[in-house]
């Protein structure tokens, strides 16, 4: 295969290769709006909590998420086309994004987000709330507390909450205060008490109190005849806010929330340097323009209005709550409620074992390579493999990829160990979306102790996720060695999120991750990075020759399949050729957990194609790319999803797995698995909708499988 990098794969523009176009489709109707396929996707997480099979704190908890990821696409999706109508820009966009212009597309998006919405809040009224009442399980109100649990909380107001608060009057001495992004508060009507000399009508004020970030939104209650009690943090607050503003009566009073623009506007001439430039932009985040308001649903007309006018928001931008403003923070109930039968049952991967021939995890490497798929195969392996770089004394040098990590990660704390007595570069990723914050003070502390930091290629993320070490083995033969995964190198999200890695002593792979490192450090191309494929050098062209190579086969009668597992798949000129291939005769299968904008099922375009999304106990994640190759298949697994940021605005790699048991077990255990799934995969329809999996015979979840399977070989059995 022909991976030689242009100028127009640089660009996300290959000339290598046309593609077909139906004439009996209309253009606008080949591809799916990605906005609206994305809601489809949180509609599909929301099932999750409506499901009364899912045990129910896991419900609480895929609520939780729901809103958590609602937030993201608020402050970043609909913050952005905001932006575009704000800047003048009413032109109609690309038809891969309906066609529409930006006022159109908003309108749209405004009717969806309020019935998901009203959707969240049915779901925790008349779902959740009776199922744990069923368990003993109750969030109160101040009313509705017991004399024992009024006393228990108003210690904790006195001692924990009172002494961070900061009660705001709005008058001319005192403006507004800057509320935070997505930082929960009371606002409050408020009136003087008395006589004011000079006035014939008492003025009526506006007050606000934040609630403060740093302590628990839940506050869990002593315990009452076995129910399992808490109030929520800003209920307590509000029931003591006459405290606060004495000398004030209070007209009315409501929790409220604003959403705010969290896109960072960089501008490179205007940067000191990139560290600088993503710290400033941070600050003006929590500033940015207000996008939403979610406001109690009981708030008074007069409050929801002045707070409103006052963020310079529209009407359809203002969602008044059936509830807690803020579902997200449901994440807290899920942590406080210890009982283990309304939680999945635990789960650990299982770890990896040596062969008994092999004295450490480099000589086992010299042996073969080793594939693990997370969470089913523990992670610790991975830590393990980096921290035995940095204590053996044999290993020369360290280089590594961090595009999100965790609080006291084992990797970071080895990264620092090795660099004192060994060459560590790192390249960190300061602008991975929401941990640019963490992601500086990793790049500060590294920096610090010693460690090479470097932030990649200005203009493109680094979101290859590659571990290189080079090591003076036992026979005084110099060697590299690499981790290649499809995920971040987090030990937290590890255990939950489905990923693979690929750890190799195979020279031409290590040596084509020396090159990768280059390009980031110094932007060095090479004119072939095989057997790998780099975004944003080599992975399109690359990417579409895989693809025509099927359409050839199919063609000349040969076998033709293409199975493909990823987070998305949004990229306009991908959608194309596979359409080309669908109707070349190659049977596709895509296996696409979130957004999707390629119509499957469609007559004389996508007939021989289906999506599946599976959402379930683990976010599936993995990237797997298996092309038949007429007979002599090939699989592909990485970091890259096929969408544009992917393809041209980042720094991406794709390795293939060749080891003929590893890729049996990609393709047969793994890929399969997820395409028997009858439980928690849906199919997309051609209209767009999805519907769940047709159960023809028993039912079978591919999570579940995949943990037997895990639970077998920890038992050193088969499971069937």
């Amino acid at each position: 295969m022909d991976t030689k990098p242009t100028h127009a794969t640089k660009t996300g523009k290959s000339s290598k290769h046309k593609t077909a176009t139906s004439p009996e489709i209309a253009t606008a109707n080949r591809f799916f709006n990605r906005d609206e396929s994305w809601l489809r996707f949180n509609r599909r997480v929301l099932e999750e909590a409506q499901d009364d099979q899912n045990p129910l704190m896991e419900r609480v908890k895929f609520l939780a998420i729901t809103a958590s990821n609602l937030d993201e696409f608020v402050e970043i999706r609909i913050a952005g086309t905001l932006q575009r109508i704000e800047d003048g820009d009413n032109q109609p966009q690309p038809v891969d994004e309906g066609g529409m212009t930006p006022q159109e597309r908003l309108d749209r998006l405004s009717i969806q987000l309020a019935a998901f919405v009203k959707a969240q809040y049915e779901c925790w009224n008349q779902g959740l709330i009776p199922a744990m009442l069923k368990e003993n399980i109750r969030v109160l109100r101040w009313d509705e507390l017991s004399a024992k649990a009024r006393a228990h909380a108003l210690e904790f107001y006195t001692d924990e909450v009172d002494p961070l608060l900061t009660p705001v009057t709005i008058d001319p001495s005192h403006p507004f205060p800057r509320v935070l992004n997505k930082a929960l508060c009371l606002a409050l009507l408020l009136r003087r008490k008395g006589r004011q000399p000079g006035l014939k009508t008492v003025p009526v004020a506006l007050g606000v109190v934040t609630v403060p970030r740093s302590l628990p939104r839940l506050i869990p209650l002593p315990g009452n005849d076995g129910w399992n009690d808490f109030i929520m943090l800003h209920e307590l607050i509000e029931a003591q806010v006459e405290k606060m503003f004495r000398g004030y009566e209070i007209l009315s009073r409501a929790a409220f929330r604003v959403t705010r623009n969290s896109n960072l506007y960089m501008q490179e001439e205007e940067s000191r340097s990139v560290l600088e430039s993503v710290r400033t932009e941070l600050h003006n985040r929590r500033k940015g323009d207000a996008v939403r308001l979610e406001i109690e649903g009981n708030a008074t007309e007069e409050i929801t209005e002045r707070l409103r006018v006052n963020f310079e928001l529209d009407p359809w931008q203002v969602f008044k709550t059936d509830g807690p403003v803020n579902l997200s923070r449901l994440m807290n109930l899920y942590a406080e409620v210890k009982n283990p039968a309304l939680k999945f049952k635990a789960f650990s991967g299982l770890e990896l074992r040596l062969s008994k021939k092999s004295a450490d995890i480099f000589e086992e490497l010299r042996g073969q390579d080793i594939m693990l798929h997370h969470p089913f195969d523990s992670y610790k392996a991975v830590e393990g493999f980096i921290e035995a770089a940095a204590a053996d004394p044999t290993v020369i040098s360290i280089k590594q990829t961090l595009y999100r990590t965790s609080k006291d990660s084992p990797i970071f704390r080895s990264l620092i160990e090795a660099a004192q007595s060994k060459d560590v570069t790192v390249v960190v990723e300061l602008m991975a979306r929401f941990d640019e914050d963490s992601n500086i003070r990793w790049a500060r502390e590294l920096e610090d102790a010693g460690v090479g930091v470097f932030h990649g290629i200005y203009g493109l993320k680094t979101h290859c996720k590659l571990a290189l070490l080079v090591r003076r083995d036992p026979d005084g033969v110099v060697r590299r060695y690499a981790h290649l995964g499809t995920g971040n190198y987090n030990p937290v999200t590890a255990r939950f999120y489905t990923d693979i890695s690929l750890l190799t002593s195979r020279p031409d792979i290590t040596a084509a991750v020396q090159k990768v490192f280059n390009y980031l450090t110094a932007e060095t191309d090479s004119e072939k990075y095989d057997p790998l494929l780099v975004a944003p050098l080599t992975l399109v062209d690359g990417l579409q020759s895989l693809i025509h190579r099927e359409i050839e086969h199919a063609r000349a009668g040969k076998p033709a399949r293409i199975i493909a597992k990823m987070n998305g798949l949004i990229d306009r000129q991908t959608v194309e050729v596979l359409y080309e291939a669908s109707q070349a005769g190659v049977s596709i299968d895509l296996i696409v957990r979130g957004m999707c904008s390629l119509r499957p099922g469609v007559k004389g375009m996508s007939d021989n194609i289906r999506v599946r999304s599976i959402v379930g106990r683990f976010l599936e994640h993995s990237r797997i790319f298996a092309f038949a190759n007429a007979g002599e298949e090939e699989i592909y697994c990485g970091s890259p999803d096929w969408m544009p940021r992917n393809l041209i605005e980042r720094c991406e790699v794709v390795f293939p797995v060749t080891a003929p048991e590893l890729k049996k077990r990609l393709r047969e255990e793994i890929l399969e698995s997820y395409l028997k799934d009858n439980v928690k995969a849906r199919v997309l329809q051609a209209d767009g909708e999805y519907l769940r999996a047709p159960k023809a015979g028993a039912a079978f979840s591919a999570q579940d499988y995949l943990m037997e399977k895990s639970a077998a070989r920890h038992e050193g059995v088969t499971a069937d």
